[in-house]
């Protein structure tokens, strides 16, 4: 037979033995988001990105709004082999170490997503993360956000004053302390419980996400009144592995997910530049009151969220790390002195 007819034959009798020694991945997931909202699409188009980047090989089953375990376990479950991965955020483990809010949601930090993903990035943030996430037996893979969240309430909130006696829903960790000292009353609840708690006026309002993803909540169809543009709060959800998950993927399915995180972080705050405006503009339309804080009451806020960070960062060594790596890299880009 000549060179040149079995050259392919060759090749092909390669990628055959290839492909019947590649491994396939069932992966099991949960993410706190529900698959209509915003943030649902994007993980779903997450799971498409994986699936086709790996010929098939990747296929996620996803558990949506938190409906194999609670939001606030689910890190747990996929720690324990409950489940291989999630989607959830890093807020939500404070209770097992206070530098998990540094991870997820350093309040009063950073004007955008691009500059926290640049902190991951290129500032120390993927190492520093990952020795806390790896004492966990847990990777982080990266984080997406859709930047600024907008609070909802059944009641103006004009300014720090009309915080005083402001029952409201809040994720576990940092913000409690920030609006509590602010006059505020904070309640810790599942992310899944906020739409009955508004309903029902156990709170008079919530801190859920962003202002397109409470609209696919359906919180502007019980309050009226938001914030917007967000000011407090910037969380990045996470991609998340088990530990030993993780660690027996081989250097290519490792790849194929740090490049579609990367895409999904991408995705996200592109996405809700557009979503966030179009909603508000259909707000507004709908009688939605909009309460868009000036500069010095944002600082108040600012400067109550660095008063806990100082606290926060005495609690653990992991914490304080975190909050000197923030700083650093806070100093580098000339956000802080």
């Amino acid at each position: 037979m000549k060179l040149s007819k079995l050259i392919p034959v060759a090749i092909a009798t390669a990628l055959m033995a290839t492909s019947a020694f590649a491994e396939d991945y069932k992966l099991r997931m949960q993410t706190h988001y529900a698959p209509e909202t915003v943030s649902g699409k994007l993980a779903q188009s997450f799971m498409d990105d994986v699936n086709v980047m790996s010929g098939g090989r990747i296929q996620i089953e996803m558990f949506w709004s938190s409906s194999l375990v609670a939001t606030v376990e689910g890190f747990t479950a996929a720690a324990t082999g409950i489940l291989d991965g999630e989607m959830h955020g890093g807020s939500y483990q404070t209770g097992k170490n206070p530098a998990f809010q540094f991870v997820s949601d350093p309040m009063g930090a950073y004007d955008n997503p691009w500059q926290m993903y640049s902190f991951f990035q290129d500032g120390g943030g993927e190492e520093a993360a990952n020795e806390l996430y790896h004492a966990f037996n847990m990777h982080l893979v990266g984080w997406w956000a859709g930047g600024h969240e907008a609070m909802v309430s059944s009641k103006p909130l004009r300014g720090p004053e009309d915080l005083k006696g402001w029952k409201f829903r809040s994720p576990p960790g940092l913000e409690t302390e920030i609006f509590q000292e602010l006059g505020a009353s904070p309640i810790v609840m599942d992310f899944t419980d906020i739409f009955t708690a508004l309903e029902t006026g156990v709170i008079d309002g919530a801190d859920a996400s962003s202002l397109a993803n409470n609209v696919g909540l359906g919180l502007y169809d019980i309050v009226k009144h938001t914030t917007f543009p967000g000011f407090h709060s910037m969380p990045m959800d996470h991609v998340t592995f088990n530990l030993d998950v993780w660690n027996a993927f081989p250097a290519d399915i490792q790849r194929i997910l740090e490049v579609a995180t990367q895409k999904l972080a991408l995705n996200t705050t592109l996405t809700f530049e557009i979503a966030n405006l179009e909603a508000a503009k259909d707000l507004k339309a709908a009688g939605v009151e909009f309460y868009d804080w000036s500069p010095e009451d944002r600082r108040v806020f600012r400067d109550a969220a660095q008063r806990a960070w100082d606290d926060w960062s005495t609690r653990t060594p992991e914490a304080g790390a975190l909050v000197k790596s923030h700083r650093d890299f806070l100093r580098r880009i000339g956000r802080i002195d």
